[in-house]
């Protein structure tokens, strides 16, 4: 059946009922920028014009639309190497990460331009309230948008220069955070101040060299086909004859299946194949995407005769539609053996817990008998000795929980046998490489018959480091021999994919009479969940995170690993260390105000500096890899500026002012500021590994492979710098391609921070051959004796005497005239080292005293990341990273009913921040210079997600005087806490 639609002025003849979706509607018809994220129109991803109103195309009727005007970005774009102002404002800004709700907020903010071209901030944010971007923090989208309109007006628009470059007298001179928040913003019941400009400042410090690309505010180099709404993601392909896939998966926390009948299921016309415990072989795996051998144990197969969770796998089935597959998986019958359950990482390891494990061919679970996955102990001097030396000791619990990823984009997979007989899987993932090396046997194929394809990633935040789906893709295409194509539900991204594991922290810790840290026992009892995956790592994480960021004569981590029938915890950003930041950087307030210390120079008292030892860290390594063999000195630290900086943008010293708790006419608030200490990893020392190739085109462009995965993190566009900086060409002359197992080089993938240290220094070690080589071949054409005087810059070799010749002169001379050959080199890189980066962050708050109720009204974090190759990508990732984590500390949580089954699945009731709910924030660069990176660079993705959950705490016991020691910060939980102190 075919209905005509009226999209982007003009008439569509589209296979598709009237009952279809209208998202489904256009993207059958190929217009790719409208985009699922969810069936409740809760993300905005799917949104369009309709009569110039923006609305959800997901909950639409394609039959509603018919005689109406559709828009989407598809229309906006006036051809090829065009753009319309508001996407030529997103390019320039870097407004775009992941890009996957870029076309829905453009589109928004079309709407808003057409009713009103001298927007206000608060204007704008109202436009963008109903499109949910996990990745920028709306800062960017939001400054994009301002732009546009000063297009629109007709302005002379200044160039971008992207964020202010300022020295630190000057920056030292800037006023503190501006102190009227602006009105009061609708939604949620958590009422923001609004962003008054974007924030973000660079401090330069000495020692840094001067560069031409790198550490230049450069347009991501996938900007434009991503504000254009260009085919890039899984999704966004049409095979002839796919089927679908849909899930089946357990309705009780903890049960044995007893017996599958499939039978009704295989017979409904349209379905092709239904795959369960019967009929897939039992392959012992464990799911997490790291590198050989997995940390163990081998706990998972494809399909299980048991369930340990509500959205454990039960079955599989593809079928002609989405609609016939969800008939069929009614009408799979499982009989189940229902048994008890625990949920709490403490109950799960006491004697009588439900046994969660109890299969035989699993190895290397510490005890099966109590759940303990892993037990993991480390100790550096004498910790016991250390509590009867110190002359204060104090103790106190923490808890962390459970929250999601939360990408716009599910987990989706298409696999297909190409022309070859080889299975092509193309999927959403952080680990291409790892995925085709960990489903290989699971599908009983070598590894030279797969091959994985990583499209663009509509966010990963760590829930895609993992082999999820692509192994049901993989048994169906090969019991079908059709492409086959799974996409994940909203539910089904809550309950089925990965979370980030709850925590329960104890601190011991003596302290002398002038301040000094003496002695720290840190002991934790994690939650892995039914399933061990990163269970191992990431609580060793949590031990380096925790010990390593003050120094102590004594410390001792002791931590044990309890499975529950919890969804499964996985890797989540930041990887353990908000866990461990949080419990600690609450700990060091209250020791701080138990002491009568200020909280600030007790921190800078015993913080690590450069020269410090990290001693912990060789006895916490992944597993049974030894990966640090040393003791790692930290080589650059930018902590003290971090602080001082972050200390002045707040403007700490206003709560020593008399009457600035109070909020005036309003006797039922109280402020408070916060502040936390932020020390993070930069890769996986020993193991993380990255490669890169470099060759040089006829025209004197070069093309750049790497096995690194964007997700939206702008590394494809940072790799592209040190490469062209390199070479001495701009950045529009470097073409990459990444994350394809058969086409790039080998690289572990997205996670750990590791990607710019990691694959930036094999790509700069890959264009230093080249650039050698290229200097030979000049020398060559200009006849000279020696290359070593030759220069790269301009997209020219100079030599030392004045003559140069241009890269496309040298590209056609080595490929077509002389002594032909192909100027290339390929390289890979390893470190040993693993700089920390560091932060300051730094929170106000407003409590009200009568209902619990916390507003976060500014945000600052002052972040050493040594040289930002892109200072608009590399502030990107701290603003959408604190947004992340205010979720995080304030109102995100999974919340569950007695029978373990997750009662707010769908956004809304899981709530994260909207454009119009934003506090106030500014970001500002510390620039030092790491000697084992890149240009000077460290990693800086990860660690905004650690320090904003405990710097709210603090403000909270600052407005107050009342300790939380449990995330999130609800009102609840706060006015419980305030009846303790009254």
């Amino acid at each position: 059946m075919s209905i005509l639609l009226n999209v982007n002025n003009k008439d569509h003849e589209i296979s598709a009922n009237p009952t279809d979706t209208l998202l489904s509607a256009l993207r059958g018809a190929g217009f790719f920028s409208v985009r699922f994220g969810s069936h409740d129109g809760q993300t905005g991803a799917a949104a369009v014009l309709v009569d110039g109103q923006l609305m959800n195309s997901d909950v639409m009727l394609a039959g509603q639309a018919v005689g109406h005007k559709i828009e989407t970005v598809e229309g906006l774009n006036p051809g090829v190497n065009e753009l319309h102002p508001i996407q030529k404002a997103f390019v320039e800004t870097g407004a775009i990460q992941s890009g996957y709700s870029t076309p829905a907020m453009i589109l928004a903010a079309k709407a808003l331009l057409e009713e009103n071209l001298n927007p206000t901030e608060a204007d704008v944010r109202e436009a963008f309230s109903g499109v949910l971007c996990r990745e920028t923090g709306y800062v960017k989208p939001v400054e994009a948008v301002l732009r546009a309109a000063a297009y629109l007006r007709g302005e002379d628009v200044p160039p971008y220069d992207g964020p202010p470059i300022v020295d630190a007298t000057f920056f030292a001179e800037q006023p503190p955070a501006p102190e009227d928040d602006g009105p009061e913003l609708a939604g949620s019941g958590n009422p923001t101040a609004t962003q008054t400009k974007p924030q973000t400042d660079i401090l330069l410090t000495s020692g840094v060299p001067e560069t031409a690309v790198v550490g230049k505010p450069e347009t991501k180099v996938d900007a434009v086909k991503l504000t254009k709404g260009n085919p890039a993601f899984v999704d966004d392909i049409e095979m002839r004859g796919m089927l679908y896939a849909k899930l089946l998966t357990s309705p009780h926390a903890h049960a044995r299946i007893l017996d599958i009948d499939a039978s009704e299921a295989e017979a409904l016309p349209g379905v092709h194949a239904v795959i369960h415990y019967k009929n897939v072989k039992r392959v012992k795996y464990a799911s997490g995407g790291q590198s050989y051998p997995n940390p163990p144990p081998l706990d998972q197969v494809s399909f299980d005769n048991k369930v340990r969770y509500v959205g454990d796998r039960v079955a599989a089935v593809a079928a002609e539609s989405e609609a016939i597959a969800e008939e069929a998986l009614k009408l799979i019958k499982v009989e189940y053996e229902i048994l008890p359950s625990v949920f709490d990482e403490n109950k799960a390891i006491k004697p009588g817990a439900p046994i969660i494990h109890d299969e035989d061919d699993t190895e290397k679970i510490h005890d099966a008998s109590r759940n303990i996955v892993h037990h993991i102990q480390a100790e550096v001097g004498d910790v016991e000795q250390g509590f009867a030396e110190a002359n204060h000791v104090f103790e106190h619990t923490y808890y962390v929980h459970q929250v999601q990823q939360a990408p716009i984009e599910p987990h989706v997979a298409i696999s297909w046998w190409d022309a070859d007989e080889r299975l092509v899987i193309r999927t959403s993932t952080q680990v291409p490489f790892h995925v085709r090396r960990m489903v290989a046997p699971l599908l009983d194929l070598p590894v030279r018959r797969i091959r994985v394809i990583k499209p663009r990633i509509g966010g990963g935040f760590g829930v895609k480091q993992e082999m999820l789906i692509e192994d049901i893709v993989g048994h169906l295409t090969i019991a079908t021999g059709r492409p086959v194509r799974m996409e994940l539900t909203r539910s089904e991204e809550f309950r089925s994919s990965r979370t980030r594991h709850p925590q329960t922290i104890t601190w011991k810790t003596g302290v002398m009479a002038d301040g000094t840290l003496h002695s720290m026992r840190m002991t934790v009892i994690g939650n892995t969940g039914a399933y061990g995956t990163h269970g191992l790592t990431v609580q060793t994480v949590t031990g380096l995170r925790g010990l390593s960021s003050y120094n102590c004569k004594n410390r001792e981590f002791d931590c044990t690993v309890a499975y529950t029938n919890l969804p499964v915890p996985g890797a989540y950003r930041g990887y353990g260390g908000p866990q461990a930041l949080f419990s600690l950087e609450c700990h060091m307030d209250e020791i701080a105000a138990m002491l009568k210390l200020d909280p600030i120079e007790f921190r800078r008292k015993n913080w690590v500096q450069a020269g410090d030892p990290m001693p912990i860290a060789p006895l916490l390594g992944e597993g049974e890899k030894d990966t640090v063999i040393t003791v790692p000195l930290i080589e650059s630290c930018g902590l003290n500026e971090c602080f001082e900086q972050g200390m002045k943008a707040i403007g700490w010293e206003r709560q020593f002012e008399s009457g600035w708790y109070e909020v005036p006419g309003k006797p039922h608030l109280r402020r408070g500021l916060g502040a936390a200490m932020c020390m993070h990893g930069t890769a996986i020392p020993g193991l993380d590994m990255g490669g890169a190739s470099v060759k040089i085109n006829d025209d004197g462009s070069f093309n750049v492979l790497v096995g690194a995965t964007d997700l939206g993190t702008g590394s494809d566009t940072v790799l592209s710098q040190i490469a062209a900086e390199v070479l001495g060409v701009p950045l529009e002359d470097i073409i990459i391609y990444s994350s394809d197992t058969d086409m790039t080089p080998f690289d572990t993938g997205a996670y750990a921070s590791s990607t710019t240290y990691i694959s930036g220094t094999a790509v700069k070690r890959a264009a230093e051959q080249v650039a050698d080589q290229i200097k030979e071949r000049a020398a060559l054409m200009l006849e000279l004796d020696s290359w070593h005087d030759i220069r790269l810059e301009n997209r020219h070799a100079v030599a030392g005497d004045g003559r140069s010749v241009s890269m496309e002169a040298i590209g056609l001379h080595s490929l077509h005239q002389d002594q032909q050959r192909q100027i290339m080199a390929t390289a890979s890189y390893v470190s040993m080292d693993s700089p920390p980066p560091f932060a300051g962050q730094f929170a106000e708050v407003e409590v009200d005293i009568e209902t619990g109720q916390v507003t976060v009204t500014k945000l600052v974090m002052a972040v050493d990341a040594g040289v930002p190759i892109n200072p608009i990508t590399a502030s990107g990732q701290v603003e959408g990273g604190m947004v992340q984590a205010l979720g995080y500390g304030h109102c995100e949580e999974m919340i569950y009913n007695e029978a373990g089954n997750l009662v707010n699945d769908q956004f809304g009731p899981y709530h994260i921040y909207r454009a119009d709910e934003m506090p106030w924030m500014q970001t500002i660069l510390v620039q030092t210079n790491e000697p084992t990176g890149p240009f000077g660079a460290k990693a800086i993705a990860e660690i905004p997600k650690d320090g904003v959950a405990p710097a709210i705490a603090n403000a909270i016991t600052n407005a107050t005087g009342s300790r939380l020691r449990r995330i999130p910060f609800t009102p609840p939980k706060v006015y419980n806490a305030l009846q303790r102190i009254v």
